[in-house]
């Protein structure tokens, strides 16, 4: 059985295209989840951020997950978490959620698709998990201007190459990049991924970079200031 323990939650990850990595989980951590908030996790896949989004004090959180098997398994590790209560989780296409859901988000998280044209493995979920065949950027984007509340952000992580246009189309339906943390692994290392925060009010934007490893296997001490309440190691 393939399980990832952090120290509050397991996750199961058997079923879902993309196993959990040390970048999903640090843009997990950097969310910027408010107490009492309620979260919108597209595309969940084991669930990971929507837990961790409970864990970091959302009131309630709702996984949307197109994959029958991911779904079931999300849906297993939320009800075997401290917070079962405050998670759900929705075997849906969120285009189709948007457009029957009368609810509004105070934030959306996602880790979504991120390859357009790109060469793909054998594995069907795997290619549902990273390609955008089944949520193209303007349909995310759409998706989420139907869900998230005035006031509310989104919150994204994508390859840094993709980030101008994905910030194009973002701003032409409204939406602001607020704030950008490039990640990268070394510190020789070029930055791959990007979280991203977009507002519908607009305000200067931010930009930092952050660095996981001091060395191998040592967290530089940025990264660790977010892990240190998840990873086990911490503990």
């Amino acid at each position: 059985m393939s399980t990832f323990r952090f120290q509050q939650f397991s996750v199961l990850q058997q079923c879902s295209g993309m196993k959990i990595c040390t970048d999903a989980v640090l843009f997990g951590a950097m969310a910027p989840v408010n107490q009492g908030d309620r979260v919108l996790d597209i595309g969940t896949g084991t669930g990971l951020l929507s837990l961790m989004a409970a864990q970091l004090g959302a009131a309630q959180v709702t996984g949307v997950e197109l994959t029958e098997a991911a779904a079931k398994e999300a849906e297993f590790n939320f009800k075997h978490s401290p917070w079962a209560k405050h998670l759900d989780i929705v075997h849906q296409d969120i285009q189709s959620f948007a457009l029957k859901v009368d609810s509004c988000y105070d934030l959306i998280i996602s880790n979504p698709p991120f390859f357009e044209q790109h060469s793909k493995s054998l594995n069907a979920l795997r290619n549902t998990a990273r390609h955008t065949d089944q949520l193209p950027y303007a349909e995310l984007i759409g998706s989420i201007d139907a869900l998230l509340s005035l006031q509310g952000l989104f919150y994204l992580l994508l390859p840094v190459h993709t980030v101008i246009k994905f910030a194009e189309q973002a701003l032409a339906a409204g939406f602001y990049l607020i704030h950008q943390t490039d990640i990268q692994g070394y510190a020789h290392n070029t930055a791959k991924v990007s979280a991203l925060t977009f507002s519908r009010k607009a305000a200067e934007s931010k930009s930092n970079l952050l660095t996981i490893y001091e060395s191998r296997n040592v967290y530089n001490q940025d990264s660790a200031a977010f892990l240190k309440d998840f990873l086990l190691r911490f503990a």
